[in-house]
């Protein structure tokens, strides 16, 4: 395993030990609102600094993108290392991180235990590394580059399904930008009239890793961000499945249009989604 993965699971587990305490005491968090339906605790900021600092303190030449803070790097003071807040580089980081200290915030904030921890790391601009943990099933998601992708050490697959009618697809509902919801409920409105049915479950790291377990035959979405996807994206593409933008090509970390699952559900999706759009 990558060393970098090894540092990874070790923050991943420690911000999850704070999250499932936090969890028990949801009335005492501070909740403040980044935007209408778009929420941040005090359990996101004390992750990301606990993210920050054991990958910074472990590779102070790697730089982090974070949803809550933006870009960061490592500033070595003698033998001390803080943790400083930077401008979006101008140039591709050799090694980057993409960290979402809690995907599902409103999730967690309502006691509802569909939430993770999504961290990636991309090397001259390619993903890697990735891991999802969902610390109320201690449920631990890994992906390697070319080398597979687990869930609790048991390699994962995408589904084998062929047909439309029992195709189950995850999705998410726009909440914060709604300029595409009409156009989102008609490619909506197909899902649910062609397939098993759709899934809205509040997080698209853990929607991509259903997709990567089979659980899901296909993922789509909307306007998300980098940190919402990066890991998840990376389950998929190494459980065998595939991920595109809603073009069908591969400009999905920027775009935040995404599209993910077997080749058959993927076909499917875009082809429904070109339809209503």
């Amino acid at each position: 395993m990558n060393p970098c993965l090894n540092t990874a699971i070790r923050a991943a587990r420690r911000s999850g030990k704070m999250m499932t305490r936090a969890a028990n005491h949801l009335e005492t968090l501070t909740i403040d609102q980044k935007q209408m339906r778009d929420f941040v605790s005090e359990v996101d900021r004390e992750s990301e600094q606990i993210l920050l600092e054991n990958i910074l303190t472990s590779y102070p030449n790697h730089l982090v993108r974070s949803e809550e803070g933006g870009y960061f790097k490592a500033v070595k003071n003698g033998d001390e290392i803080s943790i400083q807040a930077i401008d979006t580089p101008t140039k591709t980081p050799e090694f980057e991180w993409i960290i979402d200290p809690l995907d599902g915030t409103t999730n967690f904030l309502h006691g509802h235990p569909q939430y993770a921890i999504s961290m990636a790391l991309l090397h001259k601009g390619v993903l890697s590394e990735g891991l999802v943990f969902a610390p109320e099933r201690n449920d631990l998601y890994l992906a390697t580059r070319g080398n597979g992708a687990t869930l609790n050490d048991k390699r994962i697959r995408v589904s084998k399904r062929l047909n439309l009618n029992e195709f189950l697809i995850g999705t998410g509902f726009p909440v914060v930008n709604q300029s595409m919801v009409d156009e989102y409920f008609a490619i909506l409105k197909n899902v649910i009239a062609d397939t098993a049915g759709a899934r809205r479950e509040g997080s698209a790291a853990l929607d991509l890793c259903n997709v990567a377990c089979g659980r899901f035959d296909g993922f789509f979405e909307y306007n998300l961000k980098a940190w919402d996807i990066a890991a998840g994206a990376l389950m998929v593409k190494e459980a065998g499945g595939l991920v595109t933008d809603f073009d069908g090509e591969g400009d999905w970390l920027n775009s935040g249009n995404i599209v993910a699952g077997n080749d058959k559900a993927l076909a499917y999706l875009l082809r429904t989604i070109s339809q209503c759009r």
